[in-house]
């Protein structure tokens, strides 16, 4: 049979009924596509992903609301319970960050994706938590509410890059000094004398403290560490009570061969295949060492009892057809969908283990001061992290092994600019300052 040239036959249709069915039929798809789009979100937390890794820690919008609003309102319950984690990124055609590459000169080269040619597209996407809305941080009010008081930020090489993002965020309030700066560059102290705050970064890539020097074979560094999984890195005691915030972060370098030393005793190795050793993994160093840490701080007697504790979870890395060293890349442009995200490694094993012991050390359990105003807060970043591979340097950074790919760091600016956000978030909901 001939088929029609005229859409729906609308030749057999009355004259006085095509149009009106005509009307219904556009309302009809307009409603459909308005489901499809509604339903089909490519770029929100995989629903394996979010059994896998279990609850965020709620956070309260009340505490998390823009710091331009006047409102005094109370907060509906569902607000109340919105879990600034758990969402989405979407796009943010305006972009999303408050600075350049240009505009904060402190980015280092290996960060400075921009400066060495990398695109712009992964700046133009937001986080969008499902039940509320994530703020952006605000420089000024933020250096408002830390006014006199010390952060720091404690970890490896991604804690620093997590700090620089900081620093250029503040930085568009007010011009900071760099007071301090060891020769590795591993320690910085940066002071912004107007508010009398003082940011700093501290080495701590185990965040317990390790044997000096690394194991020598035949006077040869063999690249692994004798860890002291119950005592707290000396660094990181030593500047605790004289701190109001600390932001504590852990992970990349146990993959390492790992000596373990509890209660004065060799209790176990981490990849150490054919030593006549107790065979742990890294997950029991990993859990061993948060628990030391955040008991530590609980029991602080020499601490600020307003000292405000927060975890960042575990950073994903986004290698592709290799790792760093054998040819691994990362040259994405855009957030990955569902389908593409890795679910494999150890990724939600070390974040699901930092959520335990946070919940343990906030549950009482960890033997701390149950009496203290003492803060525990978690910066649970590694759900909506994993799907940003476009937000890692790659090729576009300096650094002396330019060959390799960097898909461990991220870009300033970038998508890790949302981990102050959500740090933003939670100094306010600490915050007695209430002029914001």
């Amino acid at each position: 049979m001939k088929s029609s040239t005229t859409p729906w036959s609308l030749q057999h249709i009355p004259e006085m009924n095509w149009r009106a069915l005509l009307m219904s039929v556009l309302v009809l798809s307009s409603v459909s596509i308005l489901f499809i789009v509604r339903s089909s979100n490519p770029f929100s937390v995989v629903e394996q992903l979010h059994h896998g890794l279990g609850p965020s820690t709620p956070t309260s919008l009340a505490n998390t609301s823009s710091v331009h609003s006047n409102t005094s309102a109370a907060p509906h319950k569902e607000e109340e319970e919105c879990d600034l984690f758990v969402g989405k990124w979407v796009a943010e055609p305006r972009g999303s960050s408050l600075y350049s590459n240009w505009s904060c000169p402190t980015i280092p080269d290996q960060n400075n994706c921009g400066k060495f040619g990398k695109g712009s597209e992964h700046l133009y996407w937001k986080w969008k938590p499902d039940r509320c809305e994530l703020p952006r941080l605000d420089p000024v009010a933020f250096l408002r509410m830390v006014r006199g008081k010390k952060m720091a930020f404690a970890g490896d090489s991604v804690a620093r890059n997590h700090m620089d993002s900081l620093l250029c965020l503040l930085s568009q309030a007010e011009t900071p000094t760099n007071i301090y700066k060891d020769g590795d560059d591993k320690f910085q102290t940066w002071y912004f004398p107007s508010h009398n705050f003082t940011l700093m970064v501290i080495w701590a890539e185990f965040l317990v403290e390790r044997a000096q020097t690394q194991r020598m074979i035949n006077g040869v560094a063999t690249n692994s560490y004798d860890l002291y999984l119950d005592r707290v890195n000396p660094d990181l005691a030593r500047e605790l009570p004289a701190l109001r915030y600390v932001v504590i972060s852990a992970g990349n370098w146990f993959i390492k061969k790992l000596y373990l030393h509890e209660n004065g005793s060799l209790v176990g190795c981490v990849n150490c295949r054919g030593e006549n050793l107790t065979e742990l993994d890294a997950a029991y160093a990993y859990r061993r060492v948060f628990r030391t840490v955040l008991q530590s701080i609980s029991k602080c007697e020499q601490c600020d009892d307003d000292l405000l504790t927060m975890l960042r979870t575990f950073s994903p890395t986004h290698f592709e057809h290799g790792s760093w060293f054998n040819g691994g890349y990362c040259n994405r442009t855009q957030p990955m969908s569902e389908g593409e995200i890795d679910l494999s490694g150890n990724t939600i094993e070390y974040r699901n283990i930092q959520f335990e012991e946070m919940g343990r050390i906030k549950g009482g359990s960890g033997g701390g001061r149950g009496d203290a105003k003492r803060g525990f807060e978690l910066l649970d970043v590694t759900k909506a992290m994993m799907a940003r591979a476009d937000g890692h340097p790659g090729s576009h950074w300096r650094w002396m092994q330019k060959s390799n790919s960097d898909c461990l760091h991220w870009c300033l600016p970038g998508p890790i600019d949302m981990w102050n956000d959500a740090l933003f978030a939670n100094v306010k909901k600490h915050s007695s300052t209430t002029q914001l």
